[in-house]
């Protein structure tokens, strides 16, 4: 019997995963990429911040090794709080950088932001012959334009930061085709040397289940959004459109399950009590594994408020693949990325007006036997090319490039 052929991958491809906003396997992107590269025969390791239940400050996992820095204050204003959160979160990525050469080695330091600033940790690495794979996760100039509605002096810092930041990448990933042209047009780097791995769900864990009727109390429909509660998701946009429906619009039976956390958590819950819509909405905080299944599972609609901004455009958002996966119809305002992702699995409400959005949800109230053709054609369309199975030959493709 002749035996299956294997991609033979040298042990001293060693990579470290650098990540600052978040935790690990928290980070479900950076989780999938670690993973694939681990079952790829790569040897893996991890620097990220504890939060959120992941507080050990070394673990392995599924054969990844994660070392765990004290999250630093996390900044949402002002130049010197975000410069304390960076600096803080550089000081320890250079400490257990130092340990893990020591301990395991690593031959590619693969980096990703915000901040753009993993390259000072490259740098240093480079005399040693590390090279550098920058993960572009988030657009920055972009985000501090849509987090602050202007540009000015620390805006330019922020484009000096990520020319610099492709400028000493031997390989770039991108999420999506529009940070490719970036990383191409702006970053200045061959288009060879760029390649698309899209942020996707590993779709045998997004089972289909029956609704929670718990989760549903008693609504006949139920909006349902995963995600962070920031400035730039739109969930006022989101609180608007309830508000029309419910108030406006005559349409009382209708309830939102909010799943997620982040710094506007508290703003958004006092404007529903404002907008007396407590009984609309339900916020569960962070959820994972089944409990956000099982939240997920019991919404008809998901919903994407995200507003039209600079950033938002050109992101591939994470919330609308889930939903897609999961069968249900979405409502999201009408984005460049957003349609590429969705198709015609969703509805594009005029960018940034609540009122159409509310609009778009009520088409779907009245038409549930084409948003349940939506929901299937978003789940197919997921299977067919958007699922992270598609997307980890990319990601082995670009480690091939960056070892080349």
């Amino acid at each position: 019997m002749t035996a299956p052929t294997q991609t033979f991958v040298p042990f001293s491809r060693r990579v470290l995963i650098v990540v600052e906003n978040l935790p690990v396997p928290l980070d479900r992107r950076v989780w999938l990429e670690a993973t694939a590269l681990k079952s790829a025969g790569y040897q893996v390791s991890v620097i990220c911040p504890t939060g959120r239940g992941w507080d050990k400050p070394y673990e392995v996992i599924e054969g990844v090794h994660i070392y765990r820095y004290p999250a630093p204050p996390e900044a949402h204003s002002g130049a010197k709080a975000y410069a304390v959160e960076y600096s803080l979160a550089l000081w320890h990525m250079f400490r257990l950088a130092r340990l893990i050469w020591r301990e395991r080695g690593f031959d590619v330091i693969h980096g990703c932001n915000p901040p753009d600033l993993v390259w000072l940790l490259a740098l240093a690495y480079r005399p040693r012959g590390v090279r550098y794979l920058f993960d572009h996760h988030d657009v920055c100039p972009e985000l501090f334009e849509a987090k602050f509605g202007k540009k000015g002096l620390l805006h330019k810092v922020m484009l000096a930061w990520e020319r610099i930041t492709f400028a000493c990448a031997r390989t770039s990933i991108a999420t999506n085709e529009s940070f490719r042209q970036i990383a191409i047009k702006r970053g200045k780097m061959k288009p060879q040397d760029v390649f698309v791995v899209r942020s996707a769900p590993k779709v045998e864990k997004f089972e289909i289940r029956p609704a929670d009727p718990t989760l549903r109390k008693g609504f006949g429909t139920v909006l349902g959004y995963v995600g962070v509660i920031g400035q730039q998701e739109g969930m006022d946009l989101l609180i608007e459109a309830v508000d029309h429906l419910v108030n406006r619009s005559g349409r009382p039976d209708v309830h939102a399950i909010i799943v997620g956390f982040g710094p506007e958590l508290e703003t958004i819950q006092n404007e529903v009590r404002f907008r007396r819509l407590d009984e609309h909405f339900t916020f569960t905080g962070a959820l994972y594994g089944d409990d956000l299944l099982n939240a997920l599972n019991s919404c008809d609609i998901g919903v994407a408020p995200d507003p039209k901004n600079a950033m938002n455009d050109i992101s591939t958002m994470n919330k609308v693949m889930e939903y897609m996966t999961l069968e249900k119809p979405v409502v999201q305002f009408d984005l460049t990325e957003g349609r590429v992702s969705a198709g015609t699995a969703s509805r594009y409400a005029t960018p940034n007006d609540p009122e159409d959005f509310a609009a778009q949800i009520a088409w779907l109230m009245d038409h549930p036997d084409l948003a349940r053709d939506m929901g299937k054609r978003g789940r197919e369309r997921v299977f067919a090319a958007l699922s992270w199975d598609h997307s980890v030959p990319h990601l082995l493709a670009a480690y091939d490039r960056v070892f080349s």
